[in-house]
C-alpha cells in the first residue's frame, strides 16, 4: 500500500498545550539531573531474549561501577525470575543506591512487590495508571473519573502497607507515580490526579515524591513536550516535595532533545538506558545525554571512562549491537574520511598539543570530546580511502612515526595511499599505510651505493667529520666534509668537490621494529640548482639516520640526469680496500 497523497485523512495534527509565556527556551543547563537506569526492567521486556538472573546480576554491577544511584531492577510482581533478582538486590545492593521496581495498581501485585524488597535500606516503588483519554477509552474501556478513584484506593493501599506499616520503618520508602502517557494525557488532568496522590501519599523535603512523566509514546516535537512539563510544574507548584522526573520514548527519534528541553522546562530526574535500548525504538539514552553534559563542562556523575567495555557488556547481554554512528559510542563516531575534515582534525591536534599552562580547553573541529577520555584512541580518530586527502595521511604518520611530513613529500606520498586504496577497495589501517611509507621508501633497506661511513667529533663536539664512500657509476668515491651537524658536513663535501651548492633540510620520528626495537627514522630533503629529492632512513641514532638519508638523497638527485651533468662524478675516487672506516 503506498504512502497517502493526504495523509491529513488518517493522521491528525498534535494538539500542543498553548503555552505563551514559556520560560525554558532562555535557560541553559547547569547541572546533572538525578539519573534512573531501567536497563534492568523497561530495556529488559524490550528484548527478543530477555535476561535470565545471573545476566541481570552481571547489567547490575555494571551500572553500580558507571556510578547510577537509582537503578530499576524489575517488575516482581510478574515472573519468579524478577521477583527473586529483586531480592537479591536487596540483600547486596550498597546501602546509598535506591532500588526501584514496578508494579501496577493492582493490590495482589502491589503486595508481591512489597514482599520482593522487605528488609531493603531505600525503596522507589513505581505505581502507574493510565491517564490517556485514548488508553482510558480503547485499551480500559474506562473513564477518567474511574481511573482517578483506581489510582487513589492504590496509592492509599501502598502507603498502608510500607511507610505507615510499624514492622516496615526499616526502610526508607518512595513513591515514584507515572501517569503513563503523559505526553498524550491532557495536561489539567495529569496535575489533577499527580496532586491528589502526592496529598495521599505524603512526601517530606527529605523524601520528595517522584512525580515521572512518561513520554510513553513520542507524540510531538520536543519544545511541545517541554511545554506541557513546564505546565504541570507550574500546576503542582511544590519543587521541595516533590521531583518531576522525565522517562522519553524515542518514537520520533527526538528523545535526547526531549530529555534536555524537559530539564530546561524543570525536571531533575531522568530515566532511561544505555545506548536507548528498550521498547519500539527505544527510551532515551543515557549514554548521550551524560556526555552531552560532559562536553559541556558539566560533570554528569556517571563514569564512562572505559565506553568499548561497557559498551561489550550491554551487547553481549542484550545482543542489540550499538550502531557505528551511536554518539560517542559508535565505532565511527570519531572517524573522518573527508580530506578537509582530516586536516582541520590534525591542525586542530597540533594546536592543542602546544598549549601550555592554564586549562587546555578542547577545540578540536568535528570531536565533540576527547576519544580518550571515554576509552578510544587517537588511532580511530582518521581513516583513509582512496578519498582522503593529505590531512589523514599526515595524522597517521605522525601517531605512527612521530614524523611531521613535509607538504611535497605527503603530497608525493599521498598519490602512492590513494593507488593502494583503490586497489584494494577499501579503507588502509593505519599499520598498512606506515607500512607502506617504510616500503615505498625503502626505509628500512640499506642503500647498496653508500658502501662505508663514520662521524666524529671534535673533542668540545662542536665540529662533526663525515667520512663515506659512496658508489657512483660504479666507481666507489669518497665524501669528507666538517660542520656542525652531519647534513652540514654532508652538504660542505659535496658543495666543495661537486662545484655545487647541496642543501640539505631534515625532520626525524621514531620507529618501533618488529622485534619491539626503537630505532630514530630521518626524512631528509636534498636541494640543489632547483631540483630537490627525499629520502627517509633508520638508525641508532638521529644523526646517523640523517646521515644516511642525506646520502641517498644526494644520490638520488643526481641519478636521472644526462651524466655529463651529474656533479657528484667529480668526487674523488678512493680504493675500497684502503678505506680506514
Amino acid at each position: 500500500m503506498p504512502m497517502l497523497e493526504d495523509p491529513s485523512q488518517k493522521y491528525q495534527q498534535f494538539a500542543a498545550p498553548e503555552l505563551p509565556d514559556r520560560t525554558w527556551p532562555s535557560k541553559k543547563l547547569t547541572k546533572r539531573p538525578r539519573w534512573l537506569a531501567t536497563d534492568l526492567r523497561d530495556g529488559n521486556q524490550a528484548l527478543a531474549k530477555p535476561l535470565d538472573f545471573d545476566q541481570k546480576w552481571t547489567f547490575f554491577q555494571m551500572l553500580l561501577r558507571i556510578g547510577f544511584k537509582e537503578i530499576e531492577v524489575g517488575f516482581p510482581g510478574a515472573s519468579d525470575t524478577d521477583f527473586n533478582f529483586t531480592k537479591r538486590c536487596v540483600a547486596e545492593a550498597p546501602e546509598d543506591v535506591w532500588i526501584e521496581v514496578m508494579t501496577p495498581c493492582r493490590k495482589d501485585f502491589i503486595r508481591r512487590t512489597i514482599d520482593s524488597v522487605t528488609g531493603a535500606k531505600k525503596v522507589i516503588i513505581s505505581l502507574y495508571i493510565a491517564t490517556s483519554d485514548n488508553f482510558i477509552s480503547t485499551v480500559f474501556e474506562t473513564t477518567r473519573e474511574a481511573q482517578f478513584r483506581t489510582a487513589m484506593e492504590h496509592v492509599a493501599y501502598l502507603r498502608s502497607i510500607t511507610k505507615d506499616d510499624p514492622t516496615q520503618q526499616a526502610t526508607t520508602w518512595n513513591l515514584m507515580w507515572s501517569p503513563e502517557a503523559f505526553s498524550d494525557t491532557d495536561t489539567t488532568f495529569a496535575i489533577e490526579i499527580c496532586r491528589a496522590v502526592k496529598d495521599i501519599w505524603g512526601p517530606s523535603e527529605e523524601v520528595p515524591i517522584i512525580l515521572n512523566l512518561p513520554a510513553t509514546v513520542e507524540m510531538s516535537s520536543p519544545n511541545t513536550y517541554a511545554d506541557q512539563v513546564e505546565m504541570f510544574i507550574r500546576g503542582i507548584a511544590d519543587p521541595v516535595k516533590a521531583c518531576v522526573s522525565l522517562h522519553p520514548h524515542n518514537d520520533r527519534g527526538c528523545a535526547v532533545a526531549a530529555a534536555e528541553l524537559g530539564q530546561l522546562a524543570g525536571a531533575t530526574r531522568v530515566e532511561g538506558c544505555l545506548f536507548g535500548n528498550g521498547e519500539r525504538t527505544g527510551n532515551v539514552d543515557l549514554v548521550t545525554l551524560a556526555l552531552n553534559l560532559y562536553s559541556q563542562g558539566i560533570d554528569p556523575g556517571l563514569d564512562f571512562s572505559d565506553l568499548p567495555a561497557i559498551r561489550k557488556t550491554a551487547e553481549e547481554l542484550t545482543h542489540i549491537p550499538v550502531h557505528t554512528r551511536a554518539p560517542y559510542a559508535g565505532d565511527s563516531v570519531f572517524l573522518a574520511y573527508s580530506g578537509g575534515h582530516q586536516d582541520a582534525i590534525r591542525k586542530g591536534f597540533k594546536k592543542w598539543n602546544q598549549l601550555e599552562g592554564g586549562p587546555r580547553l578542547w577545540k578540536i573541529p568535528y570531536i565533540p570530546i576527547d576519544p580518550n577520555d571515554i576509552g578510544s584512541s587517537y588511532e580511530a580518530v582518521i581513516r583513509v580511502n582512496s578519498q582522503s586527502g593529505k590531512g589523514g595521511i599526515a595524522w597517521v604518520l605522525q601517531h605512527a612515526l612521530d614524523l611531521d611530513l613535509p607538504k611535497d613529500l605527503l603530497q608525493s606520498f599521498s598519490l602512492a595511499v590513494k593507488s593502494e586504496s583503490e586497489k584494494k577497495g577499501r579503507t588502509l589501517e593505519s599499520n598498512e599505510i606506515t607500512k607502506l611509507f617504510l616500503e615505498n621508501y625503502h626505509v628500512l633497506d640499506k642503500d647498496p651505493r653508500v658502501l662505508a661511513y663514520q662521524k666524529t667529533n671534535d673533542i668540545a663536539k662542536t665540529l662533526t667529520t663525515v667520512r663515506a664512500i659512496v658508489l657512483i657509476r660504479n666507481l666507489p668515491r669518497e665524501v669528507v666534509g666538517h660542520g656542525a651537524t652531519p647534513l652540514d658536513a654532508v652538504s660542505f663535501s659535496l658543495s666543495a668537490f661537486a662545484n655545487s651548492r647541496f642543501d640539505f633540510e631534515s625532520v626525524w620520528g621514531n620507529v618501533t621494529l618488529e622485534d619491539g626495537q626503537v630505532r630514530k627514522i630521518a626524512v631528509v630533503k636534498c636541494t640543489s640548482s632547483s631540483r630537490s629529492t627525499w629520502s627517509v632512513k633508520t638508525a641508532g641514532t638521529m644523526e646517523e639516520a640523517q646521515l644516511l638519508a642525506a646520502l641517498s638523497a644526494a644520490l638520488d638527485w643526481q641519478k636521472d640526469i644526462p651524466a655529463q651533468h651529474q656533479r657528484l662524478r667529480l668526487l674523488p675516487i678512493v680504493e675500497v680496500a684502503a678505506y680506514a672506516g
